[in-house]
């Protein structure tokens, strides 16, 4: 056995319960603190307590072997099979800060283990691909059973904020209305109204050919009204405030605000999370009536210089066309997207670690599961519509 300072070898060891294996992570690079003596003494807890260690996602892991106070055989060869399994998961290892007695024998137990080793088959490129379609999906679930766990707790602190109305943050919620609401109407009544062109156009193209181009109007009142007018809207939303949210959020993070707010005793679920949420679920179904506005405008216009339909009989055509679910259909959506948007940025925004990449990454990953959960919250809802025949 080989002990820190002494240089060589002794025979006896103290019997110590702590822990052997302690961990902390910086975004991507996981650093692994072994300490106390690895001796063959205590190789059941060591090995235990190693083989509970996973890369959890981590690109980089640093093995720091500065608080060993002893190392064995033993303890050398469980710690040799964790920085290879660590390896052969694809992390970049890196063994720091071991004298150099305590080197010497991993670098004995490496080269014997390597000698003895039993080749293993080579991993064929279906199998791989096997592998990281499973190591996605378990990522996957976890990051579901975290948003499910996330949406619990925002329901409960949104109880609390109803039990107790002036804990709401109302300056906050009124700031966040005016910054995804009034800063958002140029985009989303440009983008509306060149949609509503497009489809007006589109949809003449074809209904003349069987001499029905009137029906153009009904086509739109459905198309924009009832999915795309606020279907665009939320998906621009997604773009601007939820990523917004995130990065806000994420900034904060890593300037540890957050870790102040909550050392004073201030709830970021109330302070950062319900105004934010409150904010959008109040300004998104709004912007979804400027939206059918503006692209009902832009079909209304390219009706009149393609179609050659006067605005009075475009107006006409539309009374005839809606229906008063025709337009609650789109509205009532508006809430449950604003919900779905608002809850992930705030989300991965409080799952920021640390630096400026984790920022720009979780800010990319937000935008990406809003949009994803507001298609399937679409599809739901489209179902359930049709179910019940309106």
């Amino acid at each position: 056995m080989l002990r820190r300072g002494s240089g060589g070898l002794n025979a006896g060891d103290a019997v110590s319960d702590r822990e052997w294996v302690k961990t902390s992570r910086d975004d991507d690079r996981l650093k692994i603190v072994a300490a106390g003596p690895w001796t063959i003494r205590h190789a059941p807890d060591i090995e235990r307590q190693a083989g509970a260690l996973t890369p959890n996602g981590a690109r980089q892991a640093v093995f720091d072997l500065s608080r060993l106070d002893a190392i064995d055989t033993a303890g050398a060869l469980v710690l040799f099979k964790v920085v290879d399994r660590f390896k052969n998961a694809g992390v970049e290892t890196e063994v720091a800060g071991a004298p150099g007695d305590f080197s010497d024998l991993l670098a004995r137990v490496a080269e014997a283990e390597e000698r003895h080793a039993v080749p293993q088959p080579p991993v064929g490129r279906f199998s791989h691909s096997l592998e990281v379609i499973g190591h996605s999906t378990v990522q996957a679930f976890r990051e579901g059973r975290d948003l499910l766990s996330f949406f619990g707790l925002t329901i409960v602190v949104f109880g609390r904020i109803i039990a107790r109305p002036r804990r709401l943050r109302l300056i906050s919620t009124i700031n966040n209305m005016e910054s995804a609401g009034v800063r958002a109407l140029p985009i989303v009544g440009l983008l509306s109204f060149l949609i509503g062109v497009v489809l007006a156009y589109q949809g003449a193209d074809q209904l003349r050919q069987f001499g029905a181009e009137i029906f153009t109007v009904n086509l739109l009142a459905v198309s924009v009204l009832r999915e795309i007018g606020i279907l665009l809207t939320a998906i621009l939303v997604a773009g601007r405030s939820g990523s917004a949210f995130t990065a806000q959020i994420g900034t904060m993070k890593v300037r540890e605000e957050i870790d102040a707010m909550e050392t004073i005793g201030m709830d970021p679920m109330e302070v950062l999370v319900l105004p934010r949420i409150i904010a959008l679920v109040i300004v998104l179904p709004l912007l979804g009536v400027y939206a059918d506005i503006m692209g009902m405008t832009g079909g209304a216009i390219m009706s009149m210089l393609v179609l050659d339909i006067s605005l009075t009989a475009f107006i006409e055509q539309l009374r005839l066309a809606l229906t008063p679910w025709t337009i609650w259909i789109g509205l009532m959506k508006a809430p449950v997207f604003a919900f779905l948007i608002a809850m992930v940025g705030c989300f991965q925004g409080l799952r920021v670690e640390g630096s400026a990449e984790s920022v720009g990454r979780k800010t990319t990953q937000s935008v990406v599961q809003a949009i994803f959960l507001v298609i399937i919250a679409d599809a739901v809802f489209s179902i359930i519509f049709s179910t019940l025949h309106i």
